[in-house]
């Protein structure tokens, strides 16, 4: 089952999961505005990918901190930022089983493994 994790009003969320449904695919959708961030998942992607992957630079939410906190950025004090602050985690981020997708491209979606989709998926948004 794919599991996609971010907040419902995030414009990206929103292509992501309109693609998902326009193909077909089942979804569980994790809010973290409701459920806030898994510490495991979010420690288990950090080590896969890196905070810096994980971590959205781009955003308000980065923008707004002290440069301070922003100058003296590492993986522990991301970890916590992320935990804190569940909205400055780039979006979407989808699993499933030990598929990791960071952000939503639709080469990349259209790329995920044949086990879960019996045809292909040419839908865009």
């Amino acid at each position: 089952m794919i599991k996609i994790y971010g907040i419902p009003n995030c414009d990206t969320m929103k292509k992501s999961r309109c693609w998902l449904e326009a193909n077909g695919i089942e979804y569980d959708f994790h809010d973290y505005k409701k459920l806030g961030v898994p510490e495991k998942n979010l420690k288990n992607w950090v080590k896969q990918t890196g905070w810096e992957t994980i971590l959205n630079k781009r955003g308000t939410t980065w923008r707004k901190l002290d440069d301070e906190v922003k100058d003296n950025i590492d993986e522990t004090a991301a970890i916590q930022l992320m935990l804190d602050n569940p909205s400055i985690i780039k979006r979407p981020i989808l699993e499933s089983g030990k598929l990791l997708l960071i952000g939503f491209r639709q080469d990349e979606y259209r790329q995920l493994p044949g086990q879960l989709f019996s045809t292909q998926l040419p839908l865009e948004y």
